[in-house]
């Protein structure tokens, strides 16, 4: 009798001790996503256009006129420089908007003209970036793509580390003041919920934290 009541308890015990357990996961999945609304499935605008930064390479054509044309590097400071054309300044700029620019000042040297701007090499000003902290296996920055998402994101900095609590990342959008949504990184990476991923936006910073176990 003694017996069979010692193994009641254990029984008891383990029951106890395993109903807690699923009690406590069951409320970090729950505080996983509180405090932030999940984040819009879709995001970016159809008018978007990119925004030329530091580190960018510009290929500069001037019809007709082959030695005014070079692939020239957008410097630290913004600026570029071509035949005839010194400290221009291409940073937080169009394509577009650089071409009529450098047409403006090669028109003091010649006749009319026709300039096509071509960026081949992006990273994008700071301001637009899309920049991973914490838990991703290469936290970094990216320069911003139309109709980017998170799965793109995450397949740019090589998942989520060991440590990392995906469902509870945070994606604070600087394009809305800095507004904080929740995202499911767990449930996108691991299991394959395609509902879980979302557009991303210039400026966006996804920070990933810890897990608590």
């Amino acid at each position: 009798m003694q017996k069979y009541v010692s193994t009641l308890l254990d029984s008891m015990v383990r029951a106890v001790a395993i109903a807690a357990l699923a009690m406590a996961v069951v409320g970090c999945a729950s505080w996983a996503g509180a405090g932030h609304p999940a984040a819009p499935a879709k995001a970016s605008a159809p008018d978007y256009n990119y925004i030329v930064g530091p580190g960018d390479t510009l290929n500069i054509i001037v019809w007709r006129n082959p030695e005014l044309s070079q692939v020239v590097p957008v410097r630290p400071d913004g600026q570029v420089s071509t035949p005839l054309v010194d400290g221009l300044v291409a940073q937080g700029k169009t394509s577009v908007q650089i071409a009529r620019d450098v047409e403006k000042e090669l028109g003091k040297y010649v006749r009319d003209p026709v300039v096509t701007v071509i960026v081949t090499g992006f990273v994008g000003p700071y301001s637009e970036q899309i920049r991973v902290v914490g838990e991703a296996a290469k936290p970094q920055f990216l320069p911003y793509k139309q109709k980017m998402t998170v799965l793109d994101v995450m397949i740019a900095v090589g998942g989520l580390t060991d440590f990392a609590d995906g469902n509870r990342a945070t994606l604070v959008r600087s394009a809305e003041g800095h507004k904080r949504y929740n995202v499911r990184l767990n449930d996108l990476i691991k299991h394959g919920d395609i509902g879980a991923n979302v557009e991303v936006l210039p400026g966006d910073i996804l920070i990933i934290p810890q897990g608590w176990f």
